[in-house]
């Protein structure tokens, strides 16, 4: 169980790392200001402040987020009323606003706030040292920091390094990035996994094992034959070798093989067996299998097993289209499953798992649906045909309907998977 916990942490932590860093990065390159990057989630146990960025450590170690200027309600840090200290410079411009109750500072001003601009014109007032019988306004310095009640420093965010700020092309990109990130990280992952296999496995149509007993056995095909035609049509793969013979059912089979150079014809019957609720026609014969262990190989593998669980997944969706039901979905619970699973089939599993994982992640993520990736792609859409944004006010309504839509489905999902994996 604990190694599954440690399992599930790491692999989890460097999905939600990476997709977050694709964000992260577009939007620097983009000039919004990325005020924290946040790895777990609830009280922060360490933070590190550079560049404008707070990056945090905080104490559950699931999830964890980036905070964009202009994505959130930057004003909420301030309240009327807030007692706050200032520090400023030699000009009496302010360059630390501290709200947290948690940090003293030493030799700032205590401040009774009782108006504030920290995103146009860059001011704060309030009542000084106790003193309500004037308000005093100091000016905000574009880079001033701003002191949270978790005791976390954040930059405040001005109207030019905020996200809308930014062309609308760039908006799309950091939208985009943490999927592309998630895609990119699925390559490598499957990369990784044909290195430490050895090789890209390549099944030919050579047989490498007769099972005893077998449908195969009884007919005399050998270890070595290669199966180069089944009913006269050639098969010069395993896949379509398996394609005539699964289908077959239990029909006679002509069987043309290749052994020691010379073709010759067996005649075989297949034997029915349920595999996964499915009828399948079996002989008894195990494929060789040849490792590509070139550079050129492995590299190819990353993109092509990636892109093939692209489609895969693809398909899923257009099926449950037809007919949804929660149990086309997972949410932690059965990702905690699939982790038990790997962590005891061992690394190459566990690598293998990141990488469907990943993929999984990229996709839903650009679904278009409100507080996902792919619901705000669809407003930078709306906003380039209409040629103006959407109403600010309009959009955090929609956004809060997918998000509340996101949070009941997840919840409807887990329950799900509680009932499948526990309970049955």
């Amino acid at each position: 169980m604990i190694t599954t916990i440690i399992t599930f942490i790491i692999v989890f932590g460097i999905l939600v790392f990476v997709h977050e860093f694709g964000h992260y990065y577009f939007a620097k390159k983009s000039g919004i200001l990325v005020r924290e990057f946040a790895i777990g989630m609830g009280p922060k146990v360490f933070s590190y402040r550079k560049n404008g960025t707070a990056y945090t450590w905080r104490i559950l170690p699931i999830g964890g987020y980036v905070s964009m200027a202009g994505l959130e309600d930057d004003t909420e840090e301030l309240k009327k009323g807030m007692p706050v200290s200032l520090i400023t410079d030699e000009q009496g411009i302010v360059k630390k606003i501290n709200t947290s109750q948690k940090i003293t500072l030493v030799e700032g001003i205590p401040v009774e706030v009782t108006d504030w601009d920290i995103v146009d014109e860059l001011w704060i007032e309030g009542y000084e040292n106790g003193d309500e019988e004037q308000i005093k306004r100091f000016k905000v310095d574009h880079d001033a920091l701003i002191i949270g009640q978790d005791g976390v420093e954040l930059q405040i965010a001005p109207r030019d390094v905020r996200f809308q700020a930014a062309s609308l092309p760039k908006r799309m990109m950091t939208n985009f990035a943490g999927a592309l990130n998630n895609f990119l990280l699925a390559i490598v992952a499957f990369m990784l996994v044909a290195f430490l296999q050895g090789g890209v496995p390549n099944t030919t149509n050579t047989i490498a094992q007769v099972q005893t007993n077998s449908a195969a056995q009884k007919a005399g095909i050998k270890a070595g034959d290669k199966i180069v035609a089944v009913d006269g049509e050639k098969t010069s793969d395993w896949t379509a070798v398996t394609e005539k013979i699964s289908t077959a059912g239990n029909k006679k089979l002509t069987l043309t093989i290749e052994r020691h150079g010379k073709e010759q014809k067996i005649t075989v019957t297949p034997v029915q067996k349920t595999v996964n609720g499915q009828k399948v026609s079996q002989i008894g014969i195990i494929a060789k299998v040849n490792y590509d262990s070139s550079v050129s190989g492995i590299i190819t593998y990353g993109f092509t097993q990636t892109w093939s669980v692209v489609k895969q997944i693809g398909q899923a969706l257009v099926s449950m289209l037809h007919g949804f039901s929660l149990n086309d979905l997972g949410g932690p619970v059965a990702m905690f499953s699939f982790t038990s699973q790997a962590a005891k089939n061992g690394l190459v599993s566990v690598v293998t798992l990141t990488a469907l994982l990943s993929v999984n992640l990229g996709i839903i993520n650009l679904l278009p649906i409100p507080a996902l990736d792919g619901g705000k792609l669809l407003l930078n859409v709306i906003e380039a045909i209409r040629r103006k944004p959407l109403d600010p006010e309009k959009e955090v309504i929609i956004t809060m309907i997918g998000f509340a839509f996101l949070m009941i489905l997840m919840v409807l999902v887990t329950w799900n998977d509680i009932q499948r994996y526990f309970f049955h």
